[in-house]
């Protein structure tokens, strides 16, 4: 079954090394998935040493300054424009900051539960806010639980 058309959005840390498995087992049901780490054909994502090599170093000041620097405006609208358009959103930890708000965000936004992946193996501190969203620990519970999604995404409206 593919699922031609639903959108997913893949919230992970770059340093996590199950991201590109999940976008790829994703995309291969057929799903349109936002890759932060491959957005655009040619652009291979966001990193603040584009702005500046020294950027752990910055003040507070210049933290605020490199946010409106027009290479962290794309990659930012990038990502936005992809979560808002998005019908589900998996997050894979374990994550950073960013994915957690991007996470929350869709939540919010769409009303849907969303699924957090936690790889069979993986230590992760367990999160109350994640109450409510399906928690995988396996690619098989993975795909069942974007299915199960998707399916509820896709659902015809009841007349109740």
């Amino acid at each position: 079954m593919t699922h031609t058309g639903l959108k997913i959005y893949v919230a992970s840390s770059w340093r996590n090394m199950q991201q590109p498995r999940v976008v790829e087992v994703l995309r291969g049901l057929g799903f349109d998935v936002y890759d932060f780490k491959n957005p655009e054909p040619g652009d291979d994502g966001f990193s603040w040493r584009e702005i500046d090599p020294n950027w752990r170093d910055w003040t507070t000041e210049q933290y605020r300054e490199a946010l409106e620097h027009p290479i962290a405006q794309h990659g930012f609208g990038l990502d936005m424009r992809a979560l808002k358009s998005a019908d589900l959103c998996v997050l894979v930890l374990p994550s950073g900051r960013s994915a957690s708000f991007e996470f929350g965000l869709h939540r919010g936004r769409t009303g849907r539960n969303g699924v957090v992946y936690i790889p069979d193996g993986i230590a992760c501190e367990p999160e109350l806010m994640y109450s409510g969203a399906l928690i995988a620990a396996n690619e098989g519970e993975l795909v069942e639980f974007v299915a199960r999604q998707a399916a509820e995404v896709t659902a015809p409206l009841s007349d109740d």
